[in-house]
């Protein structure tokens, strides 16, 4: 289990809040990260936590695409930067992907199995623990086009499936949810809970704004469902602004060229995964002796 210090760090990252706020957070919701994040939201001292600002760990995502029109994303983690960027690892994640390509397997045990002697051999000639973490396979019919993009060498991995072949458009797609991460490609695919989550957050954080104070109930309650909308619109595809040309959005671009996007996968190398901080450690315990 983290410990307070490490917990503090965590949510400090993922809110940015003041170190002293992070811990107070923690002490009112019993050192539970997601409720701390959710009770500064309320109190309105940090904003909508990202997913691409949690601790990391090292390692790679690499893309390997099939002659049938496949493509496989792995994840792989290792204990340092060195070691992440050197050839033998690169090698060792782009033959997990084939792997599992090849084999289908059902799941990481099953795919760590079939690369054990790979693995074996990695370990010994690079001296540190690897692990796979994650991979998806992403199969294409006949008439269905597959973007995939690759950022800063393996630490972003993107893979996007089109409803009709169009390399450029699947290209441009394929950076765009590198760049913008996305967790939903329409509206209408965010999850009830999530919406009633989110507007319990809003609504709570706009009982503890000043400026709301006097509001009508029927007024704030407009008010607290446009900012739920603005927030989870950012996480939705279609919805943001197309990276290659801002005066467009997604969807329309989409729609221009008579496409849908059918499945998206985005992998951001140690997403969620904790390492160690000590000056951190040192920081946090100067101010809270």
């Amino acid at each position: 289990m983290a410990s307070n210090i490490e917990l503090i760090k965590i949510l400090r990252e993922r809110t940015g809040a003041g170190m002293m706020d992070c811990k107070r957070a923690l002490d009112e919701t019993n050192n539970d990260v997601d409720r701390a994040t959710d009770w500064l939201r309320e109190k309105g001292i940090a904003k909508q936590a990202k997913k691409a600002d949690r601790i990391a760990a090292e390692g790679l995502a690499l893309i390997e695409r099939c002659c049938c029109g496949a493509a496989c994303v792995c994840e792989v983690n290792c204990e340092t930067d060195f070691v992440a960027n050197s050839d033998p690892f690169k090698a060792l994640v782009s033959e997990c992907c084939k792997k599992a390509l090849s084999t289908k397997p059902a799941d990481v045990a099953a795919l760590s199995e079939a690369v054990k002697a790979e693995f074996t051999d990695a370990a010994v000639k690079l001296g540190e623990k690897l692990t796979i973490r994650r991979f998806d396979i992403v199969e294409s019919n006949e008439g269905e086009g597959v973007g995939t993009y690759i950022h800063q060498g393996g630490k972003i991995a993107v893979i996007v499936k089109l409803e009709k072949e169009d390399s450029t458009l699947a290209k441009g797609l394929a950076m765009q949810i590198a760049a913008n991460s996305p967790k939903y490609i329409l509206e209408s695919d965010i999850p009830q809970d999530v919406i009633e989550a989110e507007t319990k957050i809003q609504m709570e954080a706009s009982k503890n704004d000043p400026k709301l104070a006097n509001k009508p109930e029927a007024a704030l309650a407009n008010i607290v469902k446009g900012k739920v909308h603005k927030i989870l619109s950012e996480s939705v595809l279609a919805d943001q602004d197309y990276l290659l040309d801002p005066s467009k959005k997604v969807g329309d671009v989409l729609k221009s060229a008579d496409n849908k996007v059918l499945q998206f996968i985005r992998y951001q190398v140690g997403e969620g995964l904790e390492k160690r901080h000590d000056d951190f450690a040192k920081e946090v315990m100067a101010q809270v002796k």
